[in-house]
This record gives C-alpha cells, sequence and structure tokens, in this order.
C-alpha cells in the first residue's frame, strides 16, 4: 500500500478546566471538544474519583460535565453535572465516555458509558436534549452481545452518501476491539458490520484497539485517530483512514503518533488516549487524557 497521508505533532499544549469541588478534586478524562456557532468552545468531560475507586458502595466511576472556552484551551464548568450516575441501574456506577452529536438545529444526541452496579460491566447508553444542560436519558443506544461486551466508546458520523456509522469498543478474549455498525438515523438502529480493522501483532497496536475522534474535514478519506496498546495496556494514538462509506482501509499509520512522556513509576498508568478533534482555521486540534488523570491538546500537521 502506498502511503497517501501523513501526520505529525507540532506542538501540545496543556488543557485546564475549573469548576466546584466535585470537577476540581476529581482527575478528568475523555474530553469532548467542538466549536459553537458563536466561535467558542463546548466541552463534555468526564470528572473520575482519584485513586482506585475504593471509596464506597457509594462512589462512582464517573460524572460528565460540560465547560466553555474561548481560546480551547482553558475552560470552566457550567452548571451541575449534565449526566450522572442513575438512578436507574444501567448507569447507577457511573457515566463516561461522552460523545455527542451537534444537529443541525444545535440539539444534542450525546452517547456514553454506563456503569452497572459492580463496575464490572458497561452499556453503550444516549441521551437527547435541546442542549448539554438539558438532556434525558434514552436508555440504551447498541445491545451486548456473546461475542461483544461491554461496548462503549462510541465515535459517530454521517458519510458523505448520508448514512450513519458508529464505530465502538468492544471487549472480546481479553482484549478490546473495534466494531462498526450501519445505523438509519443518529439513533439507530444499529446493523453490526465486520470488524473493521484489527490489531497487529508485534506493533504498538498489537493487542488493544479502541475507537477515537474522527477528522472529517475531506469526506473522501475520513481519518480516525485512534487508541492503540500492548497486550500490558499501554495505549498510545495512531491513525487509520477509510473510504467514504467506511467499507474499507485504505491507509494506516506505522509508527504511533502520540505516545506519553517517560515517567518515574513504570507501574503507574502510561496511557494516552484521543478523545475529540477539532478543525480551526485549517489547523487540527486533537484532545487527549494523559494517564486517565490529565487533559492535553495536540496540534496536528498533514503532510
Amino acid at each position: 500500500m502506498n502511503k497517501r497521508i501523513d501526520f505529525n505533532v507540532e506542538q501540545i499544549d496543556a488543557v485546564s478546566v475549573t469548576g466546584p469541588d466535585e470537577v476540581a478534586d476529581r482527575d478528568l478524562m475523555s474530553p469532548y471538544v467542538w466549536r459553537r456557532p458563536d466561535g467558542r468552545f463546548a466541552m463534555l468531560v468526564r470528572a473520575v474519583p482519584r485513586g482506585d475507586y475504593d471509596h464506597g458502595a457509594a462512589a462512582d466511576t464517573g460524572t460528565i460535565w460540560h465547560a466553555l472556552s474561548d481560546d480551547g484551551l482553558t475552560f470552566a464548568v457550567e452548571g451541575d453535572p449534565v449526566l450522572k450516575p442513575g438512578p436507574g441501574p444501567d448507569d447507577i456506577g457511573g457515566c463516561e465516555d461522552p460523545t455527542p452529536v451537534v444537529q443541525p438545529d444545535q440539539s444534542l444526541v450525546v452517547y456514553y458509558t454506563g456503569v452497572d452496579q459492580t463496575r464490572a460491566h458497561a452499556d453503550l447508553l444516549y441521551a437527547t436534549g435541546p442542549s448539554q444542560a438539558h438532556l434525558e436519558k434514552r436508555g440504551v443506544a447498541m445491545l451486548n452481545s456473546t461475542s461483544e461486551g461491554n461496548i462503549k466508546e462510541a465515535t459517530v458520523d454521517r458519510t458523505k452518501a448520508g448514512e450513519w456509522r458508529m464505530f465502538y469498543e468492544y471487549a472480546h478474549a481479553e482484549a478490546s476491539l473495534v466494531g462498526l455498525a450501519i445505523g438509519e438515523t443518529v439513533a439507530g438502529p444499529w446493523d453490526h458490520q465486520v470488524q473493521p480493522f484489527a490489531p497487529r501483532p508485534d506493533s504498538w497496536d498489537g493487542w488493544h484497539l479502541s475507537t477515537g475522534p474522527l477528522l472529517t474535514d475531506n469526506k473522501d478519506c475520513p481519518v480516525m485517530f485512534y487508541n492503540g496498546a500492548t497486550q500490558d495496556a499501554r495505549w498510545r494514538i495512531g491513525w487509520i483512514a477509510f473510504d467514504p462509506e467506511y467499507s474499507s482501509v485504505v491507509d494506516r499509520c506505522i509508527e504511533l503518533l502520540i505516545t506519553p512522556p517517560p515517567g518515574p513509576d513504570r507501574s503507574a498508568a502510561d496511557i494516552a488516549f484521543a478523545a475529540s478533534v477539532v478543525i480551526v482555521d485549517r489547523a487540527i486540534w486533537l484532545y487527549y487524557s494523559l494517564a486517565d488523570a490529565q487533559l492535553l491538546r495536540a496540534l496536528i500537521k498533514r503532510i
């Protein structure tokens, strides 16, 4: 396969989020950022209890908050959490991995991961509403199956031909993998397809895969900044390109794009995980989390 596209990282900046103690006293993950019609940047972000979540039966694995920014780097939380655990059983253990789809009228469909009380089972759920401050939970967006469990981490796009595609992470044979489904509408129902791409043995993405954000400024060749890892779950960020209908892979990186800086403690979380991408004046802004705790933005150049 001849290489047609490539990317490199030109700059990495820290992203700050200010807010109430329920945010300030937690780690932050899954920063989904988009640009509003007024030019400001909106973010949905997961706030996670620090430590190993071992804080009693009432602890959760995450709440989802909304924040705004003028520059895309300094965000301030607006109001209360937009999605929080319960009262139903599907997400009583936590709300994770927000992925909003902004409709033409600026209303939202938000896919998120719901964790049950055991914190061992997850479902891909969704909520809808006229704005991030007024979301109503709608239930399960895609059912788990005997071969695809703990479905989560949705990435959604409408193709050039007008059909909906959903990529998602699922668990199978002690690995995280990426699945693909076709939907009639942004809310489904979803029809599962063949696995869109697989781990590559003896590579940085040789065991685990997870979805990442889609770069769709060129609808003829959409690109996903996906997450991959070895069996010991040291996650890195790479990219993969598809044909316009996501029916085949047309290109894929060999070397990883983003890796965490080396840390003094090899037992600590060694994770860089892509969450969202924004185009600003032709510049590619890739938002990701580091070590499941910090938020960063990488300026990516297409070469």
